[in-house]
């Protein structure tokens, strides 16, 4: 029996020496390059592959017309230099290569993965250089993608769920730069140019502006020959300019939307908090009690378990240069939807008021940090981790002390953060449905 639980105590020793070394995150390598653009690196050796994502504060909060930002990104894959969309995907297939471009509010972004042997690296590096520094801009393909794009909106209209995304967005952020849709309005579409999207391109897709992530089977100086290659084609440029902060809601606003749908879609919040805010950490755990932790939250507990109302029930911030949205979400039966709201709305304020429980925060803490190694289990994984801290300017000790940051956080902090930072009296309500009942 000795033996046996000698051995088990063994195993538990081994057990948490291995976890320590699974949170340890990867060792980070940073630099510039000589048209001033940010790398991150970190060397993986253990498969012969590359990732690499070159991201630019070109997003549509950048944009001078809405839709020019998603427009510019969709359209570098369209054409550069003498070669068209076909003879890009050529290049790539050519050498098993995927790339792919896309842009939110805040960034604009081209990924590509590929082999590291030396025509493959070849190959897949000099057309991304080629994409980013001398696209083409196509006039056919960019009247094939501004339609595409207005039939897509017209497709949006008919979903009450994105109606009440894109209608919260918009209201919420009011005449910041966060308000403009990344999809672009019915109207701007209209009236865009290829002359506004070369002129987006040009400002906004310059090395300055830039943040190049690598992750792959390559050393530190290969890396820094990547970098130079892939930005050799851009100008230096500058770095965009800060955004204007966000305001606060100074009251509480509601929005009824008719909609022919058998459930209203709900959404509730305010802006909440920014990437590198000092209450990060402490809103993120509490918000995983709250609603952000699936069928064990406090709202799905309240609006799901106990009452029915609601098959799905979910609360996230959504950090971003500046303050994103705090923001809760729910759909009920249109007859339910008034009953859902105000169980929402006193869930909100009861955790903002009690905080959560020391059972609660336990168990939060150890879903949050059991979790954490699979987030960096990949090299596509890291590699999104390592742009985020080179694109908002993080430590990059981020990854190293995420679960001790987590662990360090305590009740009263939590209910000491929401009680400052969510205000009940200050939320903006969107539900979209028929016959709505809310108030």
């Amino acid at each position: 029996m000795e033996v046996k639980l000698m051995g088990y105590r063994v195993l538990i020793l081994v057990l948490v020496l291995l976890s320590n070394q699974i949170w340890a995150g990867p060792a980070i390598q940073s630099w510039t390059t000589e048209k001033g653009a940010r790398v991150l690196f970190v060397s993986a050796p253990e498969l012969p592959m590359l990732d690499l994502r070159v991201v630019f504060d070109g997003g549509s909060a950048r944009e001078a017309i809405p839709g020019a930002a998603a427009l510019t990104s969709a359209l570098l894959e369209e054409g550069a230099g003498d070669w068209d969309a076909d003879e890009i995907a050529r290049r790539l297939d050519s050498v098993g290569a995927k790339m792919s471009v896309d842009s939110q509010r805040d960034m604009a972004w081209l990924t590509v993965r590929t082999l590291t042997e030396k025509r493959a690296l070849t190959v897949t590096l000099d057309t991304v250089a080629q994409v980013l520094g001398a696209p083409s801009f196509d006039p056919v393909a960019f009247e094939r993608n501004r339609k595409a794009m207005l039939v897509s909106l017209n497709h949006d209209e008919q979903s009450p769920g994105t109606v009440a995304q894109k209608t919260f967005m918009h209201t919420l952020f009011g005449d910041h730069p966060y308000a403009s849709q990344v999809e672009g309005t019915q109207e701007s579409l209209e009236r865009i140019t290829r002359e506004d999207v070369i002129a987006h391109y040009k400002k906004f897709y310059v090395a300055k502006n830039a943040v190049i992530a690598i992750v792959g089977a390559v050393e530190q100086p290969e890396a820094a020959r990547l970098a130079e290659l892939v930005t050799a084609g851009l100008q230096s440029g500058e770095r965009a300019p800060e955004l204007p902060p966000v305001s606060d809601l100074q009251t509480s606003r509601t929005l009824n939307l008719p909609f022919p749908s058998s459930q209203s879609h709900i959404l509730m919040g305010q802006p909440g908090m920014h990437r590198g805010d000092p209450d990060y950490f402490v809103l993120y755990v509490g918000n995983h009690i709250l609603g952000g932790s699936g069928l064990v939250s406090q709202l799905s507990e309240e609006v799901r378990e106990k009452r029915g109302l609601s098959y799905s029930v979910y609360s996230y911030f959504s950090p971003m240069r500046r303050n994103g949205p705090f923001l809760i979400g729910a759909q009920t039966q249109n007859a339910k939807a008034g009953e859902a709201l105000e169980v929402i709305r006193q869930t909100l304020a009861r955790f903002i008021e009690q905080g959560p429980s020391e059972a609660e925060l336990t168990a939060a803490k150890q879903n949050i940090t059991g979790g954490f190694p699979l987030r960096i289990a990949s090299n596509s994984k890291i590699l999104e981790y390592i742009a985020m801290l080179g694109f908002y300017d993080l430590p990059l000790d981020y990854l190293d002390t995420f679960v001790d940051k987590v662990n360090s956080v305590t009740g009263e902090q939590i209910r000491d953060a929401f009680k400052r930072r969510i205000k009940p009296d200050q939320l903006l309500t969107v539900v979209v449905g028929n016959e709505q009942q809310a108030n």
